[in-house]
């Protein structure tokens, strides 16, 4: 019998842990920004004032990252949580958008010009959200980020404060673009990451266009670039939490700046940016991120991101060029 048991427990212990992480790999769906800001409103009072959807928004992207089913992840040392990568990639993904944003309330939206004061509250909001996300000792990544939502939750009730003119949310084009510009930015970081799946020679392209441009250190005028076999998955979730945060910033934005986009006859070219980005959602039928060949037999899930993500990282350019016309 205890021969038999030997084996047994073990056998249990190991079913146990496949089923608590199979229970614990789960990608929450995307919520409807007004539907919860209105819910936001009438739980706490709050006027729908400009600036209020997108920064409910961000409020409860944060909630949700760290509340989901089984909690924030990314510092767990104790299984199941430890033995599962592709969650802690997704939400890096969904964090580095948080952080985005974040910056650019505290720089951008808060503030009329450059020499207004920044908001107190978003000054806080801002370095708390850029702790390290993979802190477990105290003060622990968790309590920091909750501390960051505090403060956002404090600007959010000033914001709709009738009394208190000093909060501001200022939906302008500029400000918009400003924030398009660094997901351009991020976007096309993530697509080249993920084209490097299946290996590329690329061209040196660092100094075109500029005859005087100069690097503080010399290149290769070709290399060959390759995400390595282990990281390809990361890479892949990472870009889905990424896209999906900027599904609901856009379509938070959306609401917040939709004067601006229907003066700019942009509003559907601003909802085909979320139509690209939702096409990354869909769920993976299969159960690990293949990495093929270019043209071989087998599917490489990572270029079919990178795709969905080259589109709509153009579209957000020809996007910014739109609205910087007068």
């Amino acid at each position: 019998m205890r021969r038999k048991l030997i084996f047994i427990i073990p056998g249990v212990i190991a079913v146990i842990m496949l089923a608590a992480m199979f229970w614990l790999n789960y990608e929450p769906p995307v919520f409807d920004p007004l539907e919860r800001a209105r819910l936001h409103a009438e739980t706490h009072g709050h006027r729908n004032e400009a600036g209020f959807v997108i920064t409910s928004t961000l409020i409860d992207t944060v909630n949700l990252l760290l509340d989901k089913r089984g909690g924030y992840m990314s510092n767990d040392v104790t299984p199941p949580w430890v033995l599962l990568d592709n969650l802690p990639n997704w939400e890096f993904g969904v964090l580095t958008q948080v952080r985005d944003l974040a910056r650019a309330f505290r720089n951008d939206f808060s503030r009329s010009q450059t020499q207004s004061a920044e908001d107190p509250d978003l000054a806080e909001a801002d370095p708390l959200f850029h702790f390290d996300s993979e802190r477990l000792m105290l003060p622990s990544t968790e309590s920091q980020y909750r501390k960051g939502v505090e403060h956002l939750e404090a600007y959010l009730a000033r914001l709709t404060d009738p009394t208190d003119p000093q909060a501001q949310f200022y939906a302008r084009a500029d400000n918009l673009v400003d924030w398009l510009s660094v997901v351009e930015k991020r976007l096309g970081s993530l697509s080249q990451r993920l084209s490097a799946s299946a290996g590329q020679q690329r061209l040196n392209t660092d100094l075109s266009g500029d005859p005087e441009a100069r690097q503080s250190t010399g290149a290769p005028g070709e290399v060959h670039v390759q995400t390595p076999w282990l990281e390809v998955d990361d890479v892949f979730y990472e870009t889905r939490g990424a896209a999906w945060a900027l599904v609901l910033f856009l379509r938070a934005m959306e609401a917040d700046f939709e004067d601006v986009l229907r003066k700019k006859n942009a509003l559907v070219s601003f909802r085909q940016i979320i139509r690209e980005l939702e096409s990354t959602l869909e769920p993976l039928h299969s159960p690990m991120v293949i990495n093929g060949r270019k043209f071989g037999l087998f599917a490489n899930h990572s270029l079919v991101m990178a795709n969905y993500i080259a589109r709509a990282n153009a579209a957000i350019i020809d996007m910014r060029i739109l609205l910087s016309q007068g």
